[in-house]
C-alpha cells in the first residue's frame, strides 16, 4: 500500500510582500498628488471666475457713468462748446470725478450758474476712488442723498488697484494723444485698470494677479460730438 502524497502551499515571502507594498505605497502617492494638483486647479480657476466676475461688475458701473460725463454740459453759454465733464482738479491715476446734467435742465458745468438750474440730483457729480485701506472701489455720489448731501458706497471689494488713464482729443485729427496720468479739457477717452490679486492657493505659484482693461469714449466731449 502506497503513502498518502502531501502537497506543500508555500506563502509570500518578505521581499515580495515589502515589494508589493512598495509599488502600492508609490500608486497611492501618484494619486495623491494628482488629486492635490486637480483639488489646486479647481480652486485657481474658482478664485478666477470670482475675481472676473467682481471686477466685470465694477467696470461695467464705471463705464456706464463715465460714459455719460459731460451730458448736458458747455464750457459757455454763447458759444456753447460741449464741456467732458471731468472735474480735472479732483482726477487723477486712482481717481476720477465726473458731472453730467442727466436731468437736461441746465447748461454749464457750475451749478448754480448762467443758465443752469441742477446738476444737484443724484448721478450727476460723482466721483470713483480706489480705497487701499479696504481694498475696494468707492462711489462717492455728492447729491445722492439731496443736495449738499453726499453718499458714500462701495462698488466693488476684494481690489487691489484702480488706475485711470486719459487720453485727449482736439482739432480735427483723430488721432489721440496719451496715455496722461490727468485728465484736460480735450480728454476724450478713458482707460480703466483694475487689477486683483488672487488668494494664496497650495501647490500653485503665488501672488497671481488678474488685469482687466476697459476704454470708455467720453461721447460728450466736443472732438467726440462733432464726429455725429
Amino acid at each position: 500500500m502506497s503513502s498518502p502524497i502531501t502537497k506543500k502551499t508555500s506563502g509570500f515571502s518578505l521581499l515580495e510582500l515589502l515589494l508589493v507594498m512598495t509599488i502600492m505605497l508609490i500608486a497611492l502617492g501618484i494619486v495623491s498628488t494628482l488629486m492635490a494638483r486637480s483639488f489646486a486647479v479647481r480652486a485657481r480657476e474658482s478664485r478666477t471666475t470670482d475675481a472676473l466676475t467682481s471686477a466685470q461688475a465694477a467696470l461695467s458701473v464705471l463705464s456706464r457713468e463715465i460714459a455719460n460725463s459731460g451730458f448736458g454740459l458747455y464750457t459757455n453759454p454763447t458759444t456753447k462748446v460741449a464741456d467732458n465733464g471731468i472735474i480735472v482738479a479732483d482726477s487723477g491715476q486712482h481717481q476720477i470725478r465726473v458731472r453730467a446734467n442727466l436731468d437736461n435742465s441746465g447748461g454749464v458745468p457750475t451749478s448754480p450758474g448762467p443758465q443752469t438750474l441742477v446738476i444737484n440730483s443724484p448721478g450727476e457729480d460723482v466721483t470713483y476712488f480706489f480705497d487701499a485701506a479696504t481694498k475696494s472701489i468707492v462711489r462717492y455720489d455728492a447729491n445722492g442723498l439731496g443736495v449738499g448731501s453726499g453718499e458714500t458706497s462701495v462698488v466693488v471689494n476684494r481690489i487691489s488697484n484702480v488706475t485711470f488713464q486719459y487720453y485727449d482729443y482736439a482739432g480735427a485729427t483723430a488721432t489721440a494723444s496719451g496715455p496722461f496720468t490727468v485728465p484736460t479739457a480735450n480728454t476724450g477717452r478713458v482707460q480703466i485698470t483694475v487689477d486683483v490679486t488672487l488668494d494664496p492657493v497650495a501647490g500653485e505659484p503665488n501672488p497671481q494677479t488678474v488685469t482687466f482693461t476697459s476704454e470708455v469714449t467720453l461721447r460728450n466731449n466736443e472732438y467726440m460730438l462733432q464726429q455725429y
